[in-house]
């Protein structure tokens, strides 16, 4: 498979070859985890692991596909899922859409429930260039406006809505949104609307989005929001780090979630946790929960590794984040707010972080900008509390171990750090910088500011971290196999 011309920038192949002594060293940390393994052969049949199998499968050229890169295949992918959408009843058994290989190129278009995408290994999908073929469809309500711009938004290249039981996975296969169009439309101000994602699910119901490589996104990649039971898991996110707004996986208003085992490179944050903005997300009131990151390894020059907010406007809250390895990234993990935000974001809970070549360790604001109108509540104040971070290494930090900044009035409570070292490129007066914060701190280099210099409560110098077991990590797979379909309306699968 060719390489995208957009991900042969020189730059982004230099952060690619620094970020092989981290993969190495964190392949220690992986080995003996069980994570999705990609598609196999078994009895002269192609296996896969996902929630749930599939009774139907038929093959995006039965419906007129055509894989040469050129070919618009818009008609026939929604006339494929549009087709195997009477497999989609709970009787029904479900069908998959096999992508074989080739270059398929295609406008946006939706799934199904109790439905799988499969992606042979040399199946591109490639993002349509012509700017009609992107429908405009209504903001989101905890949104009120399009992140770009006032009033709708462009729909996602895989998209779905009321969604019960979907797979997007493959033997490695290639999702490429073709962003650099949008990126040069975005930043000349010539776009009417605001950017589609790669995958955007809403109101849907178990989701499971696995061995996948994502390229070039014209904004987000992956986008699940209001939505529960969903992982991501084994996906590669690539695009340039001077690419606009391309976050990697952003869990909006969503509860219970798995990303793990997961490398992006990206223009902004690698994760972002969201949940509405201003006084549409407080309207809205569906707060993002229940959230696990593990073994994330991420590069982002500008962005935070995991970030939370800043739309935040329906809370956050038990966040779990662990194993996790960073290179030339802004910052670990960013806490954004602001007045108007109200809401909550507590119980943030990270451990076991490697970062590389960092311009802060910690970043926390309470004074983000960033608002979708002026009408915002300047009495919501948000409420900032329980964060802990222990066990963190970070060398080659060039402009602060720290810069935490809470509210006047409303200051950024129960922060615990444990087990932290942080080397400073060369030697600060300040390599602490902290305004409206409370905290506890046990074992950190250098010595932070002295609004958390007291000692945690736990006897052991620890921060807490939960025991329990979230519903989420209970999820368990089967090995589907399947035969690849040869004639129009499919073969089997089981």
């Amino acid at each position: 498979m060719a390489a995208s011309p957009v991900l042969n920038a020189s730059p982004l192949l230099q952060l690619l070859r620094s970020v092989c002594v981290l993969l190495l060293a964190a392949s220690a940390t992986v080995a003996g985890r069980h994570h999705s393994a990609p598609a196999a052969s078994r009895n002269g049949q192609s296996t896969y692991l996902a929630p749930n199998c599939r009774a139907h499968t038929a093959s995006l050229a039965d419906f007129g596909g055509v894989g040469d890169g050129t070919t618009s295949n818009t008609a026939a992918f929604r006339s494929a899922v549009d087709h195997l959408s009477q497999y989609s009843g709970e009787s029904g058994g479900g069908a998959m859409l096999y992508v074989p290989a080739g270059k398929w190129l295609t406008g946006p278009f939706n799934l199904t429930s109790h439905f799988t995408l499969f992606l042979h290994s040399d199946a591109v999908i490639l993002g349509s260039q012509e700017i009609s073929e992107w429908p405009i469809i209504d903001p989101l309500p905890s949104y009120g406006r399009g992140r770009d711009k006032i009033g709708g938004r462009y729909a996602s290249l895989i998209g779905g809505s009321n969604l019960t039981d979907v797979v997007i996975t493959g033997n490695n296969g290639t999702i490429d949104g073709q962003g650099a169009l949008w990126w040069s439309k975005f930043h000349s101000n010539k776009l009417k609307y605001t950017r589609g994602y790669l995958i955007e699910v809403l109101w849907s119901d178990t989701v499971f989005i696995s061995n996948l490589t994502l390229l070039n996104s014209p904004a987000w990649n992956i986008h699940p929001v209001y939505s529960s039971n969903i992982v991501v898991q084994g996906v590669t996110i690539l695009a340039p780090t001077h690419s606009p707004n391309t976050d990697g996986i952003n869990p909006d208003s969503c509860s219970h979630v798995r990303i793990e085992d997961c490398y992006i490179v990206s223009g902004d944050d690698c994760v972002a946790i969201k949940s509405g903005w201003d006084e549409y997300g407080i309207a809205y009131g569906m707060p993002s929960q229940h959230i696990v990151v593990r073994r994330l390894t991420c590069v982002s020059p500008t962005s935070a590794v995991i970030a939370l907010g800043s739309e935040m406007s329906g809370g956050i809250r038990d966040v779990r984040a662990e194993d996790i390895t960073a290179v030339n990234s802004e910052s670990g993990v960013r806490i954004k707010t602001a007045v108007g935000r109200g809401a909550y974001v507590r119980d943030v809970f990270v451990r076991r972080m490697t970062l590389q070549t960092m311009k802060w360790v910690f970043w926390m604001t309470g004074n983000y900008k960033s608002h979708p109108d002026d009408k915002f509540d300047p009495s919501a104040v948000p409420v900032v509390e329980g964060i802990s971070y222990q066990d963190v290494v970070a060398t080659g930090v060039y402009k602060a171990a720290a810069r935490l900044e809470g509210i006047q009035g409303a200051p950024f409570r129960g922060i615990c750090l444990a087990n932290v070292t942080a080397e400073l490129d060369k030697s600060r007066k300040y390599p602490w910088t902290c305004t409206d914060v409370e905290g506890v701190s046990a074992n950190v280099t250098p010595a932070p500011c002295e609004a958390l210099q007291g000692a945690p409560h736990d006897g052991d110098g620890a921060c807490p971290f939960p025991t329990d077991t979230l519903p989420i990590d209970q999820l368990t797979l089967q090995q589907c196999a399947y035969d690849v379909p040869s004639s129009p309306g499919g073969g089997g699968g089981n």
